[in-house]
């Protein structure tokens, strides 16, 4: 019985309380009314629309890029067996560094080859300046000096050819006109930057269809924007830029565009616009980061709530519009609103019949009313 007694005194203390917080009354004409204890124990505020500036805005998306010149993929002029690679992705690399290095026989063949062609031509031009002399002396026919021409010129070509594959595997030349030979090349770095591909392992092979590795400059990062063909003329040089990347952080970041494309070659029918990062950005980010951004091509003012002010609900703008001010209460109807520019503390609000600057709304205390 006791137990019961409790209960029933516990239900009442609940539904009381429940009582007391909802003081809003909503009649069956859909106004929302507060009386004047709830609205100052809840420090609500009324306000009127005012002018504030506003960023007029063309919306974009992209990623964090770097120009071509500073993005180097690592591959083997020939192919060979990977014998070493001491570096792993995210490690500094400076330009001329050793990164790799690869074992094959076909290094050894290109050098005998080199050697062979190197001490025929010298036997080749003198006996090609020999026939030319016997030639112009009447002594020899003219087939002997064009074919002592051909063969020396065709060593020669040979010659630099293949000296130009040494250079390109990076074996001197001199080393192996001395005799010395290496089954071992190694690839160098042409920029200094960030590793940030590795396909790489001991004892891999490599073909010079496979890249290696990527190094990338980090200190040119920049924005790459694709800009759509309606906005495109709305974009200038040195406009500002704030951006963000949804998928790491809400922080905004700043830029501005450095350049504009001049030609629409994406199949969405979009324009590549770049901007450029501060110095302190470029350590915190990542080439290929995805992300939004806002291009600011100009400011506007119109009339403004502030953002708490606005009701959000199925894709529909609203504000409690205030309609009566009696002694005892607030009575407030709730407004569909269509609305303009967004900034970070404001939302534009377009006039029209229902609303306008003298219009009266509740500023400050909405969501304890919707919620």
């Amino acid at each position: 019985m006791i137990k019961n007694s409790i209960l029933i005194a516990l239900i009442g203390l609940f539904i009381s309380c429940k009582e007391e917080k909802t003081e809003v009354e909503t009649p069956s004409n859909g106004l929302i009314t507060v009386t004047k204890e709830q609205f100052q124990s809840s420090k609500m505020e009324i306000a009127t629309l005012v002018e504030n500036e506003f960023n007029v805005i063309v919306s974009a998306s992209g990623k964090i890029d770097v120009p071509t010149q500073y993005r180097a993929k690592i591959t083997p002029f020939i192919g060979g067996y990977v014998k070493s690679c001491q570096f792993l992705v995210g490690n500094k690399v400076s330009k001329g560094q050793v990164l790799v290095t690869l074992e094959n026989t076909e290094y050894l063949d290109i050098q005998k080859d080199y050697v062979e062609v190197a001490e025929q031509i010298n036997y080749l031009k003198s006996e090609f300046e020999r026939q030319k002399t016997l030639y112009n002396e009447k002594i020899t026919s003219q087939k002997n000096y064009l074919k002592a021409e051909s063969d020396y010129r065709q060593a020669k070509g040979m010659y630099q050819g293949l000296r130009e594959k040494l250079l390109l595997l990076n074996i001197n030349p001199a080393n192996v006109e001395k005799g010395k030979f290496t089954s071992v090349i190694t690839l160098t770095s042409p920029i200094s930057g960030d590793i940030t591909v590795m396909n790489a392992n001991v004892g891999m092979f490599m073909s010079p269809s496979d890249v290696i590795m990527e190094v990338v400059d980090t200190q040119h990062l920049l924005l790459n924007l694709n800009v759509f063909e309606s906005d495109i003329l709305k974009i200038k040089e040195g406009q500002n830029i704030e951006f963000t990347i949804p998928q790491a952080s809400k922080e905004v970041y700043k830029s501005k565009v450095k350049t504009v494309g001049k030609s629409i070659e994406n199949k969405d029918r979009s324009i590549s616009v770049f901007g450029v990062l501060e110095p302190d950005l470029k350590d915190k980010l990542l080439s290929g980061m995805f992300v939004e951004a806002s291009i600011i091509t100009a400011t506007k003012t119109g009339l403004s709530i502030p953002n708490e002010a606005l009701i959000k609900s199925d894709g529909k703008n609203y504000v409690l519009l205030q309609v009566k001010d009696l002694n005892t209460n607030f009575s407030f109807k709730r407004t569909l609103v269509k609305i303009g520019a967004v900034s970070e503390k404001f939302t534009e609000i377009i006039p029209d019949k229902n609303i306008h600057q003298q219009s009266k709304i509740l500023a400050k205390g909405v969501f304890d009313l919707t919620n």
